[in-house]
């Protein structure tokens, strides 16, 4: 799965969606998803499943009050283990991303989804965690900016900080985080960088997302995680 200039673009313009337009994904654009969700489940030991042309993912009420046309969306499904809700949240953030450089748009749900139905769609083992799922289509529009806080605010560098590290922060203000709170700090001494952040919902795949910008920002090549 080579990462290129197309996933750096979208990793710039990709916004959350609420409110999607009817029209159906394409033969080949599923095509394309479902080969990108087969390679990152056996990569990284994952049940991620993409669901089109369904309607049940959002409870009647959000589905009228906060959201619109949500009738395909990937649900985020693994082995029921510790590190699982980390790598949901990294593979996540692989096929957001990847979905904008298709064309789509998407919204990473985590507690307003319907919970029963995900598990009734799923076809991943009973014992399989779900953290939430993303919904994926063609948005009415293409969302806006969420606010940010700045680079010193999340991060620190001992000595001076290199370019990479610099633009690994910046790509990490970047990311979808609950609530937008954006939680992690950053901290990097060397080529050796760590990122942490406090416990509560979700926030393990908050981390594994902001991994995941991290990375694409500063290239994976550049340094290590501690």
């Amino acid at each position: 799965m080579a990462i290129n200039s197309s996933m750096q673009e979208a990793m710039k313009t990709r916004h959350t969606v609420r409110k999607y337009e009817k029209t159906e994904l394409s033969a080949e654009i599923v095509k394309k998803l479902n080969l990108r969700i087969e390679e990152n489940n056996q990569k990284y030991d994952l049940n991620i499943q993409l669901v089109t042309d369904n309607k049940e993912a959002m409870p009647g009420i959000m589905a009228a009050t906060m959201s619109k046309n949500v009738l395909n969306y990937m649900i985020l499904a693994g082995p029921d283990k510790a590190s699982t809700e980390e790598m949901l949240g990294y593979v996540s953030a692989d096929l957001m991303l990847y979905a904008q450089t298709l064309g789509l748009n998407t919204w990473w749900i985590g507690g307003m989804y319907s919970k029963k139905n995900a598990r009734k769609n799923s076809n991943s083992p009973e014992n399989s965690k779900i953290i939430g799922v993303v919904a994926v289509g063609y948005g009415m529009e293409q969302g806006v900016p969420h606010k940010s806080k700045s680079a010193s605010d999340v991060s620190s560098y001992e000595g001076s900080a290199p370019e990479w590290f610099k633009a690994g922060v910046e790509a990490a203000l970047l990311a979808p985080t609950g609530m937008n709170r954006q939680e992690f700090r950053i901290k990097g001494i060397g080529n050796e960088v760590s990122m942490t952040v406090p416990e509560g919902s979700f926030s393990k795949a908050d981390l594994g997302i902001s991994k995941y910008f991290f990375e694409l920002g500063a290239g994976k090549e550049n340094f290590t995680w501690k």
